[in-house]
């Protein structure tokens, strides 16, 4: 999607560049960003998290999508899941250029902070940049944005550690969707519910979670499925982890038989169908999923 703007912005050099979320714009605001200004006769407007765009706003939305002005570059953002799923349908019927842009998976976000670090030409260690995924999340302008800081504000040649990321980015690390999934399957349900909460309440997407906790799981199910002999490195590129991950993950193991494994999964699908639109109430439902992959788990 980036790549789309730049080249919006390359062919229109003159061009006035609006950069919003949905859920700020009105009539008003819409028409000043969609067309010519004072100062520029032309415009690109991108427009974030459309599904969560007022809904008295659709019809415009789609006829601009339908018959953009000659002089704007319309790009609108999803977030994907069932939110404004209605709009993007329509819009998908008047044929715009579409960027599928799925959510990466564990691996290739360690793989992109590392590109991060390398480009920076600075020196992380694999337990800081997975800190950095579980605190940031899985946004990788922000991941981009936090391996810039860090760069920033290092010392000259020094490594960047668990316990300097963990200074910048910590308070943040307690509200994810990793600490969620670390807590309830290592069996402290009240400490998952908790922070299950101030996930929420700091604006954690529900979809996060259950990617998280069904991630999770599978990881488990690999690792005790392991009889190979497959070495740390192997398997820890096999689930998708960095191999020092394997140790807090033999912990969590140790409470799970295959048959709780499988049970738990289900219970994500089912939570993971009702924070898309099947449940009214997603943090319930999440609460809900939570306590029963509690009793999923031996005591």
């Amino acid at each position: 999607m980036d790549e789309q703007v730049a080249r919006a912005v390359k062919e229109r050099p003159d061009a006035d560049l609006h950069d919003v979320e949905a859920v700020q714009l009105d009539a008003g605001r819409l028409a000043e960003l969609t067309g010519a200004s004072l100062f520029a006769s032309s415009s690109v407007a991108v427009v974030r998290d459309l599904g969560s765009l007022p809904a008295d706003l659709f019809d415009t939305m789609l006829a601009l999508a339908a018959n953009p002005p000659e002089d704007t570059a319309l790009v609108l953002v999803h977030a994907g899941g069932q939110k404004g799923r209605g709009l993007l349908d329509k819009i998908k019927k008047t044929k715009p250029t579409i960027i599928d842009n799925p959510v990466p998976k564990p691996r290739d976000l360690i793989r992109f902070v590392q590109g991060e670090v390398k480009a920076a030409r600075i020196r992380m260690s694999e337990d800081a940049i997975q800190f950095l995924i579980d605190a940031v999340g899985h946004d990788l302008r922000s991941l981009a944005a936090a391996v810039a800081q860090l760069a920033a504000d290092r010392d000259r040649d020094e490594e960047i550690t668990i316990d300097l990321a963990r200074r910048y980015f910590g308070g943040r690390a307690e509200v994810t969707s990793f600490a969620v999934t670390d807590e309830i399957l290592a069996g402290h349900t009240v400490r998952a519910l908790e922070q299950l909460r101030w996930a929420l309440d700091t604006g954690t997407a529900p979809v996060l979670v259950t990617a998280a906790l069904a991630a999770g799981l599978r990881g488990l199910g690999k690792l005790q499925g392991n009889r190979t002999g497959m070495g740390d490195n192997d398997l820890a590129r096999d689930i998708g982890v960095p191999p020092w991950k394997l140790r807090s993950m033999r912990v969590q193991l140790r409470g799970w038989d295959a048959q709780g494994l499988a049970r738990a999964i289900q219970h994500v699908a089912l939570a993971d169908a009702e924070v898309k639109g099947a449940a009214e109430d997603a943090g319930y439902a999440l609460e809900r999923c939570l306590l029963a992959i509690a009793d999923c788990r031996r005591s």
